[in-house]
């Protein structure tokens, strides 16, 4: 967080006083195999804290690294926004870069998106039954968790939650697929890939990127307060994944895959 100067203007006039807002800043992750340096990978814009951790989720949920790849070395210097992460084999970026020429021509859409997702990811395991009230505990478990928001009001957060709706992690960042990766490397370096019995909870909407990145680290079940846009809800139908927007009060949409979650004793 960073605390800055700010002219408050309010009905009793304008006054001068400090507010915390949100650091953002560049982050470039670099990844290698034996013998090979440092291949630059990509440049995200980031809240600092955990890189470790999303160049690692990163790496996994665009299909850079597998789950059974061994980290070897993780590097971090801060102050020149760089993140290293050395894999046990040897490093090959260029898959990325086909993505990334095939996204930006077309807009991240259509059927030949679907059947990348489709091929790298394949469909996510059974995964638990979840009851209707630990669907319902989730956005209040997330947002008590959310330290740095309660401070700047400008932080999204991604949480994993156990099958009972205990909160097992928690990562805030500017961007919503950041903090997602944050917590995908968290449990890649805790050996807890894939998420199969875990539920992902976002705040704010789900795209398209958000379910990829759901689906590469094996999450049967996304959650998220707001709305899913079309394409995400493509992705979670095709790939299995139980996908619940709206997630407010005591209500929710299902917008994929209802099966794995129970109506509760009050129905």
């Amino acid at each position: 967080m960073g605390r800055v100067g700010v002219r408050v203007d309010g009905p009793a006039g304008a006054t001068d006083d400090f507010d915390w807002v949100a650091v953002e800043e560049p982050l470039e992750i670099r990844a290698s195999g034996p013998g090979q340096g440092p291949a630059s990978v990509a440049v995200t814009m980031r809240t600092p804290g955990a890189d470790l951790e999303l160049a690692v989720g990163f790496l996994r949920t665009e299909g850079l690294i597998g789950p059974d790849d061994a980290v070897v070395e993780a590097d971090c210097w801060a102050r020149g926004g760089v993140a290293h992460v050395a894999i046990a084999r040897p490093f090959d970026g260029s898959s990325l870069r086909r993505n990334f020429f095939a996204t930006s021509s077309c807009g991240v859409c259509g059927k030949a998106t679907l059947d990348q997702v489709a091929v790298r990811c394949g469909p996510v395991e059974a995964g638990p039954t979840v009851d209707r009230a630990t669907i319902l505990g989730l956005p209040g478990a997330l947002r008590a968790a959310q330290r740095a928001f309660d401070r700047t009001g400008g932080l999204h957060a991604a949480g994993l939650f156990d099958a009972g709706g205990g909160l097992l992690a928690v990562r805030e960042d500017v961007g919503r697929h950041n903090a997602v990766d944050k917590v995908v490397g968290r449990a890649f370096l805790d050996g807890e890939l894939p998420l199969s019995g875990r539920i992902l909870m976002v705040s704010g909407r789900t795209s398209f990127e958000i379910l990829q990145k759901a689906a590469a680290a094996g999450a049967p079940i996304v959650c998220a307060v707001s709305a899913p846009s079309s394409l995400a809800i493509s992705v979670a139908d095709r790939l299995g994944i139980t996908l619940v927007g709206f997630l407010r009060g005591d209500r929710f949409n299902i917008y994929s895959h209802p099966g794995r979650i129970a109506p509760g004793a009050d129905r």
